[in-house]
């Protein structure tokens, strides 16, 4: 990636902080660091890099559970989360269901409750090989898939697989093979398989006006914790494999009437999705999206898997992810995941693996209880809103040089978003030089704080001397929208 050469200048001025210097609420004021760090940043309209198509969430499992609750909570719910004033999102992965052997004849009953929860206990839409389709058998996760189309008209769908349906795999179970490390889709099944992902796709189309503009067969397929009665649906499948799979779907897919196309291979690891690509090959020419998780994942990898990507003509997505710890701090982590993602991957959406769970703040941005239809926002879905809400679809990502600053600016160029976030344990300044805008900036900019005990709090600062200078607390984010005047 291109970076920026910072300006090194000294700004002999008063500047406001964001907020008087106070101890860590999440460390005790004993832990404090005496010394402040400070960064000058250039910012730069003309250094740009990937336009935003979008921010976006799974919906297995928690639709799975939430469909289930009275229509003024899932409203509720879909408002938080597709709203412009909430967290934004308008990308959404539904999650084909492969549905388990309903008489559990080659695994244990109720297997996925001792791992995942029955949350992932997903209902398939064909129980038998020779049985007819029921559609209402993914009810509750439909619902609220229907809910968002309502609320988000400009929504964008992608339909994925974790599993095929029990009686298409070698082990009778979607949970994976009895050897983790063997593919659980029986080669004689590849066209059963693809037909079951078309006919999906077709009655969601044809039945409730939603169609996907991705299908995806896979989901961190080459991994070895896919076995038999796991804690959810998985499948195995080398990276040799999918390519023949591929192969299969492809040519049916092109044959029927859906403008779907297909995405790949949502490998758990960057390090994974490269070794998928390098055996691909040419097979990539299947596919018109490339999807990538970066639960783990290395910069330099990130930065290959994108160059790949613009090389082969693949729309890039950054497809899952998730967790970043414990607390206020976890959540900053995994903000610095996705500022890393955004910087390195430069995918031109980003999307999240559970928007609501039960017994944790980190995966999640909501907290629910199952059985009594509970819910709240945890500290999570405020950091996240720093970049989801005010970076909107259509904004432009701008290249900076620092790794703990996103910045982003609006398609009319009216616009710069700024989100910092400090990590440390010390107070952080960062003096932001927008001497490129000189003639277009406004006297003050409005900002947005997230801390141990702020969430999103609206303040604002000046523009001094052709720069903003933050103050950041230990373990926050701020976000700065500076308001150009236009030229």
């Amino acid at each position: 990636m291109k970076r920026i050469t910072l300006f090194g200048f000294v700004i002999l001025c008063f500047m406001a902080d964001v907020h008087a210097a106070e101890p860590d609420a999440t460390t005790g004021a004993s832990e404090v660091a005496s010394a402040t760090t400070e960064k000058v940043i250039a910012i730069d309209p003309e250094q740009r890099a990937q336009t935003l198509e979008g921010w976006g969430v799974s919906l297995c499992w928690w639709a799975n559970m939430t469909g289930r609750w009275t229509d003024d909570r899932i409203d509720t719910l879909v408002n938080w989360l597709t709203s412009p004033n909430g967290l934004n999102y308008n990308i959404f992965r539904y999650n084909i269901p492969g549905g388990d052997d309903p008489n559990w004849a080659h695994c244990e009953p109720h297997h996925m409750g001792k791992g995942k929860g029955l949350r992932a206990e997903m209902p398939g839409f064909k129980v038998h090989p020779d049985s007819a389709y029921d559609w209402a058998a993914d009810s509750a996760q439909i619902k609220v898939l229907r809910r968002i189309r309502e609320a988000r008209p400009d929504a964008i769908f992608e339909a994925f697989s974790n599993s095929a349906p029990w009686w298409m795999t070698v082990s009778g179970c979607v949970g994976g093979h009895d050897d983790p490390n063997k593919d659980n889709l029986a080669p004689e099944h590849y066209a059963d398989f693809a037909q079951y992902l078309l006919d999906v796709c077709r009655y969601f189309r044809d039945s409730l006006a939603i169609e996907f503009r991705t299908l995806e067969p896979f989901n961190e397929p080459y991994t070895n914790y896919w076995n038999r009665s796991g804690s959810q649906e998985g499948c195995h499948f080398e990276a040799e494999s999918q390519v023949e799979m591929l192969k299969v779907l492809h040519p049916m897919l092109q044959a029927s009437d859906l403008k779907t196309v297909i995405s790949a291979s949502d490998e758990t690891s960057t390090k994974a999705s490269l070794r998928d690509l390098k055996i691909y090959g040419d097979a990539t020419r299947f596919l018109g999206q490339w999807n990538v998780h970066t639960y783990h994942a290395k910069n330099d990898e990130r930065a290959e898997i994108h160059r790949i990507a613009q090389e082969k003509g693949l729309r890039l997505w950054m497809s899952e992810s998730g967790d970043g710890g414990r607390g206020i701090g976890g959540n900053i982590r995994m903000l610095q995941r996705l500022f890393d993602d955004m910087r390195y991957l430069q995918p031109v959406a980003w999307v999240d693996w559970q928007y609501v769970e039960e017994f944790t703040d980190q995966w999640n941005l909501v907290r629910g209880r199952w059985s009594e239809q509970t819910f709240e926002k945890v500290p999570n879905f405020f950091v996240r809103q720093h970049v989801t809400r005010f970076i909107r679809q259509g904004y432009t990502f701008l290249q900076v040089a620092d790794e703990q600053t996103l910045a982003a600016i609006s398609p009319d160029g009216t616009e710069i978003v700024i989100v910092r976030l400090n990590n440390e344990r010390n107070d952080v300044v960062a003096t932001y030089d927008l001497g490129a805008l000189a003639d277009r900036l406004p006297d003050s900019v409005a900002t947005y704080t997230t801390s141990a005990t702020q969430q999103l709090e609206a303040g604002s600062i000046p523009v001094t001397a052709n720069a903003l200078r933050l103050k950041l607390k230990p373990r926050s984010v701020v976000t700065c929208v500076v308001k150009l005047h236009r030229p």
